[in-house]
């Protein structure tokens, strides 16, 4: 009799476990919840105006008492002094510097 019952159980849990998913498969597609959307700007439009916000980050600085300084150094004179740092010891370099 214990066995028949573990059996009939047994079956219904399998039985709604393969309802449960068949159920959630048409929900995994999820296409039926695309939305088409039709631009009303062109690309290049968009370019310009993501191009101009960039621009305006030195008012968003000068707002915050942030000063842009122009440099007089080269690229070149920068990586110079970098590497003499590097060898002279002043500047740590690598993962085990950050210890």
């Amino acid at each position: 009799m214990n066995a028949s019952k573990f059996v009939a159980v047994s079956a219904l849990a399998v039985l709604a476990a393969v309802t449960s998913i068949a159920a959630q498969a048409d929900e995994a597609d999820g296409s039926q919840f695309a939305v088409q959307v039709t631009s009303q700007r062109t690309r290049a439009e968009v370019r310009a105006e993501a191009v101009a916000a960039v621009g305006d980050r030195s008012q968003e600085l000068a707002a915050l008492g942030v000063a842009a300084v122009p440099s007089k150094a080269t690229r070149a004179d920068v990586r110079a002094q970098a590497a003499q740092a590097l060898r002279l010891g002043k500047i740590s370099s690598g993962e085990a510097s950050s210890l």
